[in-house]
């Protein structure tokens, strides 16, 4: 609703009266769907994915929209957001690269085990450990013996 004042002005100023914009309702462009017998991570992958291809296609359309505004203004700043706009979709492009990566990693770790032993913890007296190293210490002076030939070697646990 206008005032009375500004109804005046427009009309001596000659400018034509407006409705309101009414503003739309945001509804998202890649809407979210859940499918119930896949797991969390391969419902947000899939939506993520979609979103990231939205953002590229609608990348794609402002790089071309401000090309042509450069190209008919000839306008450093015009070539200068079009240079930006560019690097903002390599980038996109290159998060849905990472998420195919990510995505990649997520699936493999359960499968994924590392066999060598980082650390070593024995569990056991002082004094069990001093009889294993003596036991250790005389029988390396014949031969190299491993934790697992020695009679307490269920005292050892590897750690990961």
């Amino acid at each position: 609703m206008m005032s009375k004042l500004e109804d005046k002005v427009n009309e001596i100023l000659g400018v034509e009266t407006k409705s309101p914009v009414t503003q739309k309702e945001f509804k998202p462009l890649v809407p979210r769907m859940e499918d119930k017998n896949k797991e969390d991570v391969d419902n947000d992958y899939k939506y993520s994915r979609e979103n990231y291809y939205n953002l590229i296609e609608k990348g794609q359309e402002a790089i071309q929209g401000i090309l042509d505004i450069a190209q008919e203004g000839q306008h450093p700043r015009a070539y200068e957001v079009a240079g930006q706009l560019i690097g903002q979709v390599g980038q996109t492009v290159d998060k849905l690269q990472d998420l195919q990566k990510k995505l990649k990693d997520l699936k493999e770790v359960p499968n994924k085990t590392n066999a060598n032993i980082k650390n070593a913890l024995f569990v056991g007296s002082t004094a069990e450990l001093q009889k294993m190293l003596k036991q250790n210490n005389e029988d390396t002076k014949s031969k190299n013996i491993t934790p697992e030939e020695t009679d307490i070697s269920d005292k050892w646990f590897n750690l990961y």
